[in-house]
């Protein structure tokens, strides 16, 4: 079954003008682009699935440029080897990986029951709450790293601040120039042999989007994010 299936990558951007580059460079390149809600982007990633007739949809935030391909494949591999039995699968929840390393796959069916029914502005923003916090609606299926492992709170590889573009850029430095296609491991190496390089955004570890919203989020604790120290 899965050998049959075809996957199209599309980019998924807003409608503001600074975003142009983005649609330029996606024609330049030949990868479909597709333009919605700033805000909204449960609607935006809805119909770009819808107008590309998506039967499941695997999200991957513009915010994770260290993301390790190979971990792609697991998630998404872990759907299709369970294919009918889950909803949603992710590696977020509960989260193991160093955060940067977001997969979700849903059915295009799911992706739609959320568009439908969601209506709470998080839900809207970030587009899958409504699933993984509705595991009595939604079968939910995650990927962990294995083990005991588990550096969701202690390694920052995703992009906010400052501090962030710095670390990635640091990374990127010392690793493209030896091998284009790093890897997590390829990153958790130099990190234990230049251990100064956490200390970067080290601070900002842990510090996610759900720390504003822990009153209203029902499957997540305060011990799974981190507010930003002053």
């Amino acid at each position: 079954m899965a050998s049959t299936l075809k996957g199209i990558l599309v980019v998924s951007t807003t409608t503001y003008k600074e975003d142009d580059e983005i649609e330029n460079i996606c024609i330049k390149e030949g990868i479909p682009c597709y333009r919605g809600s700033s805000a909204d982007l449960l609607d935006r990633h809805f119909q770009a699935a819808k107008l590309f007739q998506a039967d499941f949809v695997v999200k991957i935030p513009s915010d994770c440029p260290l993301i390790d391909p190979a971990i792609i494949d697991k998630v998404i591999g872990y759907f299709l080897q369970h294919q009918g039995l889950f909803d949603y699968v992710s590696n977020l929840h509960p989260a193991t990986y160093p955060d940067g390393n977001d997969v979700e796959v849903m059915t295009m069916e799911a992706l739609s029951d959320a568009w439908k029914y969601a209506n709470r502005d998080l839900e809207r923003e970030h587009t899958t709450p409504y699933l993984w916090e509705n595991p009595d609606k939604f079968s939910i299926g995650n990927v962990s790293m294995g083990g005991d492992k588990d550096y969701s709170m202690s390694h920052r590889w995703t992009i906010d601040y400052p501090e962030d573009y710095e670390f990635i850029k640091s990374i990127y430095d010392a690793l493209y120039p030896i091998n284009p296609l790093f890897g997590m491991n390829d990153i958790l190496e130099l990190l234990q042999k230049q251990p100064e390089l956490l200390k970067i955004n080290g601070h900002l570890a842990g510090v996610n989007w759900y720390r504003n919203h822990l009153t209203e989020l029902k499957t997540v604790t305060d011990k799974q994010t981190k507010v930003l120290a002053k």
